[in-house]
């Protein structure tokens, strides 16, 4: 069965830096695509970044260059990496494991605010 446990929300001031972490149990983590996705109050969830099997990235054009997805397979772990966070960032972060898939961390909250 696959889980994934996200970690690294909190609290941080407008310009200030997270790094989320998504660790993954159950399968092997690189062999799929990884996402990173977010939902504010009263929003849709939306798609942050992603990376592929292959490695490569994409993101959402609001987090580009501010924010970084990377993995590290010997510890079957995705991260997500913000800097210059804004309160418009704000919201519940979720890991996704594969494309079409019910693979959902639980979420971790990323609250900026001064």
């Amino acid at each position: 069965q696959v889980q994934l446990v996200e970690s690294g929300g909190g609290l941080v001031h407008p310009g200030g830096s997270l790094r989320l972490s998504c660790a993954c149990s159950g399968t092997i983590m690189h062999i799929f695509r990884m996402g990173w996705y977010r939902q504010a109050p009263g929003k849709e969830r939306e798609l942050v970044a992603y990376i592929t099997s292959d490695g490569l990235t994409n993101y959402a054009d609001s987090v580009k260059g501010r924010f970084t997805i990377s993995r590290d397979i010997a510890k079957n772990t995705v991260y997500l990496q913000m800097t210059n966070l804004t309160p418009e960032d704000t919201a519940v972060y979720s890991c996704h494991l594969g494309t079409g898939t019910n693979n959902w961390g639980q979420g971790t909250q990323v609250t900026v605010s001064s």
